[in-house]
């Protein structure tokens, strides 16, 4: 007898929710085949092994309250709200076959009259006058008895928010990160505005169920799930702490410069895993003391606003004399790397 689960989502949290694909991919049963749908609330999500300050316009996030998330697989960089549905299957790796969850998807598409083709190895298309157009992208991972399929469907995203935090302040930065690729993409809502997320959910699941032949209790997961699964919630912790959504950036360097009413001043850091590990300054100010001071504060920092500030502090306290200067320097340079 074929064994299905269908878990739907009913939080916005993106953390929640890429720790409960964490729990699928790793723990359940992979004989189960298992469908999640779920929405993230106006966030970045970025791979694995991408760099959040290269990938995304982090100031404007923050400005703007957007979260970052960092998921466990590959691939690039997204923006989420909630108009975009995110599916996801599991299966044991004997029995995956990811054109099989493209054509659920694909079926579950016909029911609102939108004609879509699997393209190449993660896209799904539709056409329009402009030509082919991109509403769903996939990313695949496998272990040696599972498999684990999840994309997103553009239903109605504000692609102009793509822009807006997905493109990086104009920083010279350098990374060996892993970087997005953009794509031509269009809103399901174009071509048929009745599509919504729960009438394609519902749809998504009717093709789920009779592509297996069977049906199965559809599961409602919210926040207060996380108190009775203990690995779920020590996945939650991880994606959630800082030190796993900038702590595991690849190695990069920034190079700023600025001119002060009291000298010009060029700042080279070299960052790693969130920490600044190497840093040199070079400056006309009349003060050598607080370039050497300076640079030897920054290492062993955190790359952020808080990390500046402490170092900063530290050179305050030796040269108090010249507090006003480092006072302008460190607002600046936090702004640079936000």
């Amino acid at each position: 007898m074929t064994k299905l689960r269908v878990l739907i989502s009913d939080t916005f949290d993106p953390w929640f929710n890429l720790a409960t694909e964490d729990w699928i991919f790793r723990d359940m049963d992979p004989q189960t085949h298992v469908l999640y749908l779920w929405r993230n609330e106006n966030t970045v999500v970025i791979g694995k092994f991408q760099n959040p300050w290269t990938e995304c316009n982090t100031k404007k996030m923050k400005d703007d309250g957007i979260k970052l998330a960092r998921r466990q697989s590959g691939g690039g960089a997204v923006f989420h709200d909630l108009g975009n549905t995110n599916f996801t299957f599991m299966s044991s790796k004997e029995n995956y076959d990811k054109s099989i969850n493209n054509q659920i998807i694909i079926k579950a598409l016909e029911k609102f009259n939108v004609e879509a083709y699997a393209s190449g190895r993660n896209d799904i298309l539709v056409e329009d006058s402009e030509g082919p157009k991109k509403i769903s992208g996939s990313a695949f991972k496998e272990t040696k008895d599972r498999a684990f399929h999840h994309g997103t469907l553009l239903i109605d995203a504000d692609l102009s928010k793509l822009s807006n935090y997905l493109n990086p302040d104009r920083k010279k930065l350098e990374s060996k990160g892993i970087k997005s690729v953009r794509s031509r993409v269009s809103n399901l809502t174009t071509i048929n505005p009745s599509i919504s997320h729960e009438g394609l959910s519902k749809a998504i699941i009717s093709e789920f169920f009779a592509h297996y032949g069977a049906e199965c209790e559809i599961e409602i997961l919210d926040n207060q799930f996380l108190s009775t699964v203990d690995k779920l919630n020590t996945y939650y912790n991880t994606l959630k702490d800082w030190d796993w959504c900038f702590g595991q950036t690849p190695k990069f360097n920034h190079k700023m410069e600025e001119r002060f009413s009291w000298g010009g001043i060029e700042v080279h850091i070299d960052s790693h895993k969130g920490l600044i590990t190497e840093a040199k300054i070079y400056s006309d100010s009349l003060h050598p003391d607080m370039v050497d001071r300076l640079t030897r504060s920054l290492i062993g920092k955190f790359y952020t606003p808080d990390g500046v500030e402490l170092a900063v502090n530290n050179v305050k306290a030796e040269l108090p004399m010249i507090s006003d200067e480092l006072s302008e320097f460190c607002l600046w340079l936090k702004q640079e790397i936000h």
